[in-house]
């Protein structure tokens, strides 16, 4: 009996709106060594699961990737089975700007949102 086919490729297991793509578009132009974008889910702790986005130069073998309008989203297998549903968006309130996750861990609970991107060094959402 073989083993299934990695999916290397998202089509819609993860949506991700149109003016987050622009928002993170922006934040990556200009940045050379910059591939693309990583959601990852951590957890422990007592707040349970946190999710976050985090800038890379390079996708892993174990990622999946979606590409929408020229970026690159990549998520990690075991992070895609809590994700997998979840909407990414990016709204405006006031003064007040964050990328929104909907849905996300719509299979386990939770949610929140995200107040941007970091590097390597941190940043991200917690």
């Amino acid at each position: 009996m073989s083993q299934p086919q990695f999916k290397t490729q998202l089509t819609d297991e993860i949506k991700i709106s149109d003016e987050a793509v622009k928002q993170l578009l922006a934040l990556t132009e200009n940045e050379d060594s910059v591939n693309g974008v990583r959601i990852f889910v951590s957890g422990g702790g007592c707040g349970g699961m946190s999710y976050g986005m985090t800038f890379v130069d390079q996708p892993t073998p174990y990622d999946t990737t979606l590409e929408k309008d020229g970026l690159k989203v990549h998520v990690d297998a075991v992070a895609l089975g809590f994700l997998e549903g979840v909407e990414i968006d990016y709204q405006t309130e006031g003064a007040n700007a964050s990328f929104v996750f909907k849905n996300v861990f719509a299979n386990t609970g939770g949610g929140g949102t995200c107040g941007g991107c970091g590097g390597a060094a941190g940043g991200g959402c917690g």
